[in-house]
């Protein structure tokens, strides 16, 4: 939903925009569930996170129900499946990221090592081109506990093959958990295919569910009674309402869940859900290669002559939805193209960040924003914008 018809947003992979079915599904649930209904509501409410959480599974990340919840935030969500996980692996004491991971990934993941005192082994990924198999089968031995990786690069958008890695760490006797937070809604998911154990990802990038969205959680089903996560939390209790004395972990997915849900943000999760699912996640990832490849293509003919480098996988299939190009100047040409009614985001070191959601994203609107980019650059007309980012980039 766009009201700015001139406005062409390119930064879905930071905050999707409006669907017009969301709005009026949270209309509803303000002014009928909780306006009328109050606190009658919460029988209808208290499911809320197991039903987005098997909408998200079938249509965006190819598991089946009961595996995915929605809770929390992607941050919590990690601290909890990475904690259960190493307590689920006696005897091994290390943890494997990559530097180029989504710094709260790797924030995390630094603090359980310090907690726990375990070695955390960051393996090197390329900024532009991502992690390869090679540098990750080279870190495993019977030390390593637990691999977390992202699916989708944030910086770069390079895609690795999650079945690939995922093979290589079992191998190895570890377990692995996914980050999709720049992969769901954006490209095939296959998370039972890939037989992969965990997964954490946001809600309010390409699912469109809007700030603040809580996000989600998959444990694969095998797994589910053997690990325990670390929050004990009264939703996550068996018998909930009988207010025991000690906590019992509910069984399945749903022991994995903490506090009170977020039940605003969780709706808004449902319809961003259902409308992609209705676009179908296949058809939307070959619109997106598409789209894609075409900014590369002007990139290269109109950019390149200006001092801009792809900072992206070339080949379609090595790519996420969104796309990374390097220059010296990329935070205050990123701010010139919003003078311009054109909505990328910058990312250190040098990159603007370019992400044209195929459910809103026209070709025409990748020509528009192209265009304006060259006359800026061309232009310089970028110079008298500050060269320092404010707070939020």
């Amino acid at each position: 939903m766009r009201d700015d018809r001139e406005l062409i947003y390119l930064d879905g992979n930071s905050l999707g925009p409006l669907p017009v079915r969301s709005q009026a599904r949270i209309a509803e649930v303000v002014d009928q569930d909780w306006g009328v209904g109050l606190v009658r509501s919460w029988k209808n409410w208290v499911g809320l996170p197991r039903q987005a959480g098997d909408m998200l599974a079938e249509h965006l990340l190819g598991a089946a129900r009961g595996q995915v919840l929605v809770a929390d935030s992607v941050t919590v969500n990690l601290y909890k499946l990475a904690s259960a996980a190493l307590d689920a692996q006696r005897g091994r004491d290390v943890i494997i990221t990559d530097d180029d991971n989504f710094p709260t990934d790797r924030y995390v993941l630094q603090g359980i090592a310090a907690q726990r005192g375990c070695e955390l082994r960051l393996l090197h990924s390329d900024i532009d081109e991502g992690l390869s198999a090679h540098t990750l089968a080279e870190a495993l031995d019977d030390r390593v506990a637990l691999v977390s990786l992202s699916h989708v690069a944030y910086r770069s958008g390079a895609l690795v093959n999650m079945a690939e890695l995922t093979d290589l760490v079992h191998r190895a006797g570890a377990l692995t958990i996914w980050d999709l937070c720049h992969a769901v809604g954006s490209v095939p998911v296959e998370l039972d295919a890939a037989t992969a154990d965990l997964a954490v990802g946001c809600t309010y990038k390409y699912v469109n569910a809007g700030p603040g969205s809580p996000a989600f959680l998959y444990v694969r089903e095998e797994l589910q009674n053997r690990l325990r996560q670390p929050i004990w939390g009264w939703f996550g209790q068996r018998d909930q309402f009988s207010m025991g004395p000690r906590y019992d972990p509910a069984p399945g997915i749903d022991a994995f869940a903490t506090g009170t849900p977020q039940v605003i943000g969780t709706v808004a999760v449902e319809e961003g859900t259902r409308l992609l699912g209705e676009a179908g996640i296949d058809r939307l990832r070959a619109k997106s290669m598409a789209l894609t490849s075409y900014l590369i293509g002007l990139a290269d003919e109109w950019l390149t002559p200006h001092g801009f480098v792809l900072a992206s996988p070339r080949a379609g299939q090595r790519r996420g939805g969104h796309v990374s190009l390097r220059h010296t100047e990329a935070f205050r040409i990123s701010q010139a193209l919003i003078r311009e009614k054109v909505i990328g985001d910058y990312r250190t070191p040098g990159r603007l960040r370019l992400a044209p959601a195929p459910i809103t994203t026209s070709f025409s609107d990748v020509w528009d924003a192209l265009e304006k980019l060259r006359q800026i650059a061309a232009d310089k007309s970028y110079d008298d914008l500050p060269t320092e980012p404010s707070v939020v980039t």
